[in-house]
């Protein structure tokens, strides 16, 4: 966005132009405290079970008499877990004066195809020392996740590298819905569409939690029968946790709402699985054509890389 080298305006007059203060430009942020990390995996155990919960029960519930936790401390560490709690709020309809207006295309809509609607969103998921964040495309007629990555933050590159990787795959949506997340509303995540102008742009009411609900049942899943009973020991090992439980979520889970069905079952029932060779086969051979080196498929560096799948 700010261009250091750019020969005709400076950084104080690019600043100005994009409405960013020139502090955040050279802005780095630090990490949390490790008494704070362990407090936000407790937080996250909590909302996993009860989302209703806002910040003020959480306190109540996690304070003891000899360990009384501020409320403004709580309420930070959930803003930066991107924790919503699920319930209605007045004015939901106002989006933040810098987004792009989308309208819920979901309400009311019946679901009755896969590649109809993809969402997609992110979740804080701990581990033993720190903690990382997840984001995966998953169909909703389905339930199929189409792709995942985890990050050690929340930026645009991850979840466009997460998004592209499933239109490369599969294809692309009728409906792509999200939350009103900055990421999602950014520009540059928004471009990913504009080779694909068929696709209809969906967001959730602003504060809507429930809007998304298939993804939150996914996040519930995903924490309760591999991150919490696992306690991955860093990003290598999450990933590898991951990587076996989404492979058994998509083909060995079955779901009631799915008449006791897998996911891939369904999915691939009008979507085929020759068609999903023929496009992983193209995009290897793209890249190949591209890159004839040696490519990385399961990198076990988090840091270096800062996201992974």
């Amino acid at each position: 966005m700010i261009d250091k080298t750019h020969e005709q305006l400076s950084i104080t007059e690019q600043c100005e132009l994009a409405d960013l203060s020139k502090s955040t430009l050279y802005y780095k942020p630090r990490a949390e405290k490790p008494e704070n990390v362990v407090l936000m995996n407790r937080i996250d155990e909590v909302y996993t079970k009860r989302p209703y919960y806002g910040a003020r029960r959480i306190q109540k519930t996690l304070s003891t008499t000899e360990n009384r936790i501020n409320i403004k401390r709580i309420r930070r560490l959930m803003k930066k877990m991107g924790l919503l709690t699920v319930y209605p709020k007045r004015d939901l309809s106002r989006p933040a004066p810098w987004h792009k207006k989308y309208p819920y295309l979901l309400r009311g809509l019946a679901i009755e195809r896969p590649n109809q609607v993809w969402s997609t969103d992110i979740t804080y998921v701990k581990m033993n020392r720190g903690y990382m964040y997840l984001i995966a495309v998953i169909d909703w007629h389905s339930r199929f996740v189409l792709s995942w990555k985890i990050s050690n933050t929340m930026t645009v590159d991850f979840c466009k590298t997460c998004l592209q990787e499933a239109i490369d795959n599969y294809g692309t949506p009728e409906i792509f819905n999200t939350d009103q997340g900055s990421q999602f509303t950014s520009p540059a995540f928004i471009s990913i569409w504009d080779k694909h102008p068929e696709v209809k742009i969906s967001m959730d009411g602003k504060g809507r939690a429930t809007d998304n609900a298939f993804i939150e049942r996914l996040w519930r899943s995903v924490k309760q029968e591999t991150i919490y009973p696992n306690d991955y020991q860093d990003g290598a090992s999450l990933w590898v946790g991951l990587h076996d439980y989404f492979t058994y979520y998509n083909n060995e889970r079955i779901h009631q709402g799915l008449k006791y069905k897998t996911p891939r079952s369904i999915y691939h029932s009008a979507y085929t699985e020759s068609e999903v060779v023929n496009r992983k086969e193209e995009k290897e051979l793209l890249l190949e054509n591209d890159n004839p080196k040696s490519i990385d498929l399961c990198p076990t560096s988090v840091q270096s890389l800062g996201y992974i799948t």
